[in-house]
């Protein structure tokens, strides 16, 4: 894992959501931002509980992504795509497979950035803007809490999991 980016404020240290996004080229800011805020927000969830932006590493050096996760003041972390094909995701797609090699991003990299015991707690959604198909998928997973006291607000960079890609 690579930490392409990084906002200006650090999330709590025990953040527990984290928002994995897929992108088409060129897609803005305000598209993935208005995504993600919407999506929070009809699931109840608060901007405040997200510890990071995930996506695949193809896609980890597009402006609105690094802008987007730099708004929320968390860091945009892109992994390979191998690692996020090896997560089963319940929405995969022929699109991303086409373009980065994998059948799904915004599930994938959500639920791989939540690291062992995540857990999918919003479905890959796509924005919606008016007049043309969207160019940003979103979906949220939350990290397992943790289990010995005093871990709570630490984290083994992905290169220490088990699950990350060698």
């Amino acid at each position: 894992m690579e930490v392409i980016g990084r906002g200006t404020a650090s999330p709590p240290p025990a953040a527990p959501l984290v928002v994995g996004v897929g992108a088409g080229r060129g897609v803005s800011a305000g598209e993935v931002l208005g995504l993600v805020e919407a999506t929070l927000t009809e699931a109840g969830l608060s901007p405040c509980g997200v510890a990071e932006l995930a996506t695949v590493e193809a896609k980890a050096g597009e402006a609105g992504l690094l802008t987007a996760a730099e708004r929320l003041g968390v860091p945009l972390c892109g992994y390979p795509a191998e690692a996020l094909a090896a997560v089963e995701v319940p929405n995969p797609s022929a699109a991303p497979l086409t373009a980065v090699g994998t059948a799904g991003v915004a599930e994938a990299a959500a639920l791989l950035a939540a690291g062992p015991g995540g857990q999918l707690l919003v479905a890959k959604r796509k924005s919606t803007p008016p007049g043309r198909p969207g160019k940003a998928t979103c979906a949220v997973a939350r990290r397992p809490a943790a289990v010995k006291s005093g871990q709570a607000g630490q984290r083994r960079p992905a290169v220490d999991r088990p699950d990350a890609a060698q």
